[in-house]
């Protein structure tokens, strides 16, 4: 059994008399220590398969498996636990506290969890031991990202998820967040990472997996960076590298 199992997953979201497939049938397994990285154009599915791996979204049909729990059966309260104590999430916007230092934007998140991290530990771990005491707004978009970066981290989640965790940076920033999550992933952390930084998926990756129009359109190695099969995936390509 693979330690993250997707099948025949289903996620339709309805607009009045209108249905629309965000997910269509999507079945693909992670295993522990993976890096996985998700491309795809714009509403492809992406986010929608984080916000159901992540326990904020529930799927339509199908099953969704962590670790032989079967999320995608959680009640309420499970789920609550879920998020709480095997999630951490890194979104595209950092969603700090503004009033509060790097250390206890850190320690804040870490009171809700069973055995949390140090939190001087863990943004040491991310390269701002030095920025323990500074506020968001001294810190560098970088640096931000990696305040929650090291947020989600002091849980001790059971899997990392990062949506586009750098497409709100400028581009002299991105490179040090992507090293902290290479030096992530390099720890063995379970990471699933939704990103259009291709040269890092192609470094990094130990899966890839291309959606689009809410499937899986081509999966493998990062070798299918430099040589995809699919028409489509070969397009997107054409377009982002």
């Amino acid at each position: 059994m693979a330690f993250v199992e997707f099948r025949d997953v289903l996620k339709v979201y309805r607009m009045g008399e209108v249905e629309v497939a965000a997910v269509d049938g999507m079945t693909f397994d992670i295993e522990r220590g993976e890096l996985v990285v998700v491309v795809g154009p714009s509403g492809a599915g992406k986010t929608t398969l984080l916000n159901m791996l992540g326990g904020m979204d529930a799927c339509s049909s199908g099953t969704i498996m962590l670790d032989g729990r079967e999320i995608s059966a959680f009640s309420e309260k499970e789920l609550t636990y879920y998020r709480r104590y095997d999630i951490g999430f890194v979104f595209q916007f950092y969603n700090l506290v503004q009033n509060l230092t790097a250390l206890e934007n850190v320690e804040l998140a870490s009171q809700i969890c069973k055995d949390p991290l140090d939190a001087g530990t863990v943004l040491k771990q991310v390269g701002l031991g030095h920025r323990l005491d500074n506020f968001p707004a001294q810190l560098s978009g970088g640096e931000q990202q990696r305040v929650a970066i090291a947020r989600a981290l002091a849980m001790k989640p059971e899997i990392m998820l990062f949506d586009e965790p750098t497409s709100a940076l400028d581009p002299e920033l991105v490179g040090e967040v992507l090293n902290v999550m290479l030096s992530l992933a390099k720890e063995g952390m379970t990471m699933v990472v939704v990103t259009h930084e291709i040269g890092f998926a192609r470094e990094v990756a130990d899966q890839i997996v291309f959606m689009d129009g809410g499937v899986v359109v081509e999966q493998g190695g990062p070798e299918i960076i430099d040589n995809p099969q699919e028409p489509r995936f070969k397009d997107f390509l054409q377009h982002v590298l």
